[in-house]
């Protein structure tokens, strides 16, 4: 992949951060940075920042045609799951109408689409899923993430499309994730409500931009699953960061997801089945303690004030 240029939108996200720094690494690839924002979080050495709506097929034309990227990596989205119900105009905006202005621009100019999708196209009855599951999504988010898959697929651009979810990791100016969420009210003290009949892989950032770069490198097309090496429930999950991070474990209580009453209906028994991405582009998902003890490392030597928004449990990619 030496000497392309990658386009990276949502490159102020969590993944987006973590893709620019990964790429920016001793290699000979021209970054082009794309983000809402005026500037971006983290300035790199030689790398163009562009200010864009995904939403706008203009400003994805405009800086497409300009900078003529090679790869065009997608990780913008509208996430929150909730949100996306109640505003479900703005949810198929950003996360389908996104897709079809980045996919005719890629078109345009000959670019490969690396897109990231979720396992909220299932309907998390008959976790984990493989690529060959059918998806049968439950709720709006879902059903958006999945026509952007659907257009994505019947379009002539070669890409990849990456499902994963519980994402977690720190950046610079980040919104919170499910662990700092947990994060900031353990060390605080404050008692926190997990869901226990949610399960799933959570998913560090670092293993997902890895398995990104890999597909890119590979030249790799098609469907893969990218997540976690462990499924086990939100409430595990929480019990497990207590301990790498030395918070009592009491703080901690247990819940169902329909005492939540969240808008959004969610996945119960999800997960990913990652092995086509451990063959095809030898990702190697971390365990649980391991990407929990990377994070506790990151935290100790980057950012000491974690992000003040807290997702509801339960929330995901």
């Amino acid at each position: 992949m030496s000497d392309s240029t990658v386009m990276i939108i949502g490159a102020n996200g969590l993944l987006g951060q973590k893709l620019v720094e990964f790429l920016s690494r001793g290699t000979t690839n021209n970054l082009v940075l794309a983000g809402r924002s005026a500037a971006p979080s983290v300035t790199v050495p030689d790398a163009v920042y562009v200010e864009l709506d995904i939403g706008k097929k203009q400003d994805i034309r405009d800086a497409v045609t300009l900078h003529k990227p090679d790869v065009i990596i997608n990780t913008a989205a509208m996430t929150g799951v909730d949100a996306c119900e109640g505003e479900r105009e703005q949810a198929w905006k950003v996360n389908v109408t996104g897709v079809e202005n980045i996919v005719e621009a890629a078109r345009r100019e000959n670019a490969r689409v690396v897109h990231l999708s979720t396992d909220y196209v299932f309907d998390g009855k008959e976790g984990p899923y493989s690529e060959e599951d059918r998806p049968e999504p439950i709720n709006y988010y879902g059903r958006a993430k999945l026509a952007s898959e659907n257009h994505l697929r019947s379009s002539e651009v070669p890409f990849v499309i990456i499902r994963t979810m519980v994402l977690y990791g720190i950046a610079a100016e980040v919104k919170s994730n499910f662990a700092l969420w947990l994060i900031r009210n353990l060390e605080e003290r404050n008692p926190v409500r997990v869901v226990s009949d949610q399960t799933g892989n959570p998913t560090l950032v670092d293993d997902l931009a890895h398995a990104i770069i890999s597909a890119v490198e590979l030249q790799k097309t098609g469907l893969y699953h990218v997540a976690g090496r462990e499924i086990l429930s939100r409430y595990d999950f929480a019990l497990k960061l207590a301990d790498v991070f030395g918070f009592d474990r009491s703080l901690i209580q247990p819940v169902t997801t329909a005492e939540l009453k969240q808008p959004a209906a969610r996945p119960l028994k999800s997960g990913l089945v990652t092995l086509k991405a451990e063959v095809d582009l030898g990702y190697r998902p971390s365990t649980v303690i391991e990407g929990l003890t990377i994070l506790k490392g990151q935290l100790s030597r980057g950012p000491k004030r974690l992000p003040d928004s807290a997702p509801i449990p339960g929330r995901k990619r």
